[in-house]
C-alpha cells in the first residue's frame, strides 16, 4: 500500500512515505501490549490526564502549522482546517477535565449487597481512520482511550501520512510513553493480522461501508469489540414554516463544507412543496456564488476533492444518476485544470429505482426531493440504508421535535446543520455503523465495566 502526500489542488506529489514492515508492526504491537500491562495503563489516571492537558496546549500553539498541513494534503479550506485543529484541542481538554468523573465507580442498589461498577482498560486497540478530517478523527479515538488506559495502534488513510506523522509526534511531545499511540503505515492485510492477534482487544473504524464491513467481519471472527462510524445519506428537511433564508444558508454550507466530503453533510434535501420553487432558486444562487480555488487562499469558498480518484468516482456517480432519470439542475462536471475540483451540483427528479436514491455522494452534490407533508418527510427520510444524522428546519419547534424523534438516525439537529462537539455523542445506526464516540458514551465503549459485589 502506497502512502503518499499529493496536493489535490495541483495533483502534484509532495512526498512518499515508506510502509512499515511486518517486523515493525510486530514491534509496535509488542510495545503497546507491554504498556497496557504497566502502571501507565493500570495505575492512577492523573498522569494520563496531564498528557491530554499538555496535548491540548501544544495543539493550540501550532494551529497554523497543523491547519496548513491538512489543507495541503487533503484540500480542506484553510479556515475549516483551523477549526478542525482547534476542535482537537477542545476534545483533548474535555477528556482531561471530565474523564476521571466518567470513569468513577457507579453504585447499584441491590438486595444482594453493596454493589458497584468499576471502569478498567481492556487492552490494545486498532484504529483505522479516514482522510476527510485528518486530525479530528484521530483525536476522537486517542483522547478517551488514552484517558482510559488503552494503547492504540493507528492506521491512517494512505493519502494523509504527513498529518498522521504530525499527530503521533504531538502525542509523544505531550509526554505520552512509547506505545500509547503508534502510527502505522500498514496494509489492509497487516491490519487484519493485528485484529486477529490475542493481544488486541478491539477495533475502531471510521470510513466507508466496505471498509467497515471488512473490519467488522475480521473482528467478529475473533470476537473483538468494534465501533464503526461509516457513511451517511443525511436528510436536510426544509418545512413550509421555516426561516427560508436561514435554511438556504445552512443547507448550502452543510452540503459544500469540506467540498461535501463529510459523513454528516446535508445530502438529501427534503423540501416542502409550498416553498420548493423559492428554496431551489436560492440554493442555486448560493451554489453559483462559490469561489473555487486554492484551499490556502482565504477568499476560496470551495476547494478540491481529496484526490483524483475521489473526483472520478463522483463524476461517475452523477453520470449514472442522470442516465437513470435524474435531472441535472446545476454543475455535473469536473472543473478543467490540474487539480481535483468538481462543480457544485444539484440533482432533482431522483426516483427509487435510481441508484442515487440509496448512494452516498461524497462531494458537492445536492439531491432535492419535493414533499407534501410530514408523513412524506418521514417515509423518504427513513427509506435509506444509512442512519447517521439529519437536520429539520421549521418555525414550529414541537413539529420539529416530533419529526426528529421519528427520523431513524443517531443524531438530528433542529434549525441548524449537523455539527459536533466534545460533549455530544456521535454515531449512527443501520449501515452507518454502531457505537458512539465523544461525550461520556465514547469513553465507555472500550472499557471493562466490571461489577463488584460485597455480600450482606
Amino acid at each position: 500500500m502506497s502512502y503518499q502526500t499529493i496536493n489535490p489542488a495541483s495533483n502534484k506529489l509532495i512526498k512518499s512515505w515508506p510502509a512499515h514492515t511486518d517486523e515493525q508492526v510486530e514491534q509496535a504491537l509488542a510495545t503497546a501490549d507491554a504498556l497496557y500491562h504497566s502502571d501507565w495503563s493500570k495505575g492512577s489516571i492523573q498522569p494520563r490526564l496531564q498528557v491530554l492537558q499538555k496535548l491540548a496546549t501544544l495543539i493550540e500553539e501550532r494551529v497554523e502549522e497543523l491547519a496548513t498541513a491538512a489543507s495541503e494534503e487533503m484540500g480542506k479550506l484553510i479556515g475549516q482546517s483551523r477549526g478542525e485543529v482547534e476542535l482537537c484541542a477542545q476534545i483533548a481538554r474535555y477528556y482531561a477535565e471530565n474523564a476521571e468523573r466518567f470513569l468513577s465507580p457507579v453504585r447499584y442498589p441491590s438486595e444482594l449487597g453493596e454493589a458497584w461498577v468499576e471502569h478498567h482498560p481492556i487492552g490494545v486497540l486498532v484504529a483505522v481512520e479516514p482522510w476527510n478530517f485528518p486530525f479530528y478523527q484521530l483525536m476522537r479515538v486517542l483522547a478517551p482511550n488514552l484517558a482510559a488506559g488503552n494503547p492504540v495502534l493507528a492506521k491512517h488513510a494512505q493519502n494523509v501520512p504527513h498529518c498522521a506523522t504530525l499527530f503521533a509526534d504531538l502525542v509523544s511531545q505531550a509526554g505520552a510513553p512509547e506505545g500509547a499511540w503508534i502510527n502505522l503505515f500498514a496494509s489492509n492485510e497487516q491490519i487484519a493480522e493485528l485484529i486477529a492477534d490475542d493481544r488486541v482487544q478491539g477495533a475502531a473504524l471510521t470510513g466507508s461501508e466496505r471498509a467497515g464491513s471488512a473490519v467488522a467481519q475480521q473482528a467478529g471472527k475473533y470476537l473483538k469489540k468494534t465501533t464503526l462510524e461509516l457513511g451517511g445519506n443525511d436528510v436536510f428537511v426544509v418545512l413550509d414554516d421555516c426561516d427560508l433564508d436561514k435554511a438556504v444558508k445552512a443547507g448550502a454550507g452543510a452540503r459544500l463544507s469540506n467540498c461535501g466530503q463529510v459523513c454528516t453533510a446535508a445530502k438529501r434535501f427534503l423540501v416542502h412543496e409550498k416553498i420548493a420553487e423559492t428554496f431551489m432558486a436560492k440554493l442555486v444562487a448560493a451554489f453559483e456564488a462559490v469561489k473555487i480555488g486554492d484551499p490556502l487562499d482565504p477568499n476560496t469558498t470551495l476547494g478540491p476533492l481529496s484526490s483524483a480518484e475521489a473526483r472520478d468516482r463522483l463524476e461517475k456517480q452523477v453520470k449514472q444518476a442522470v442516465e437513470k432519470g435524474a435531472k441535472l439542475v446545476l454543475g455535473g462536471k469536473p472543473v478543467d485544470g490540474a487539480g481535483c475540483f468538481y462543480q457544485p451540483t444539484i440533482l432533482t427528479g431522483i426516483t427509487r429505482d435510481n441508484p442515487a436514491w440509496f448512494e452516498e455522494f461524497f462531494g458537492p452534490v445536492a439531491q432535492i426531493y419535493i414533499v407534501r407533508n410530514d408523513d412524506e418527510v418521514l417515509e423518504l427520510a427513513n427509506d435509506s440504508h444509512y442512519g447517521l444524522g439529519g437536520a429539520v428546519f421549521t418555525g414550529d419547534i414541537a413539529r420539529g421535535k416530533a419529526l426528529a424523534s421519528r427520523i431513524e438516525t443517531g443524531m438530528v439537529y433542529i434549525n441548524s446543520a449537523s455539527n459536533t462537539a466534545p460533549e455530544l455523542p456521535f454515531g449512527g445506526i443501520k449501515r452507518s455503523g454502531f457505537g458512539r464516540e465523544l461525550s461520556d458514551l465514547g469513553i465507555k465503549e472500550f472499557v471493562n465495566q466490571k461489577l463488584v459485589v460485597i455480600s450482606k
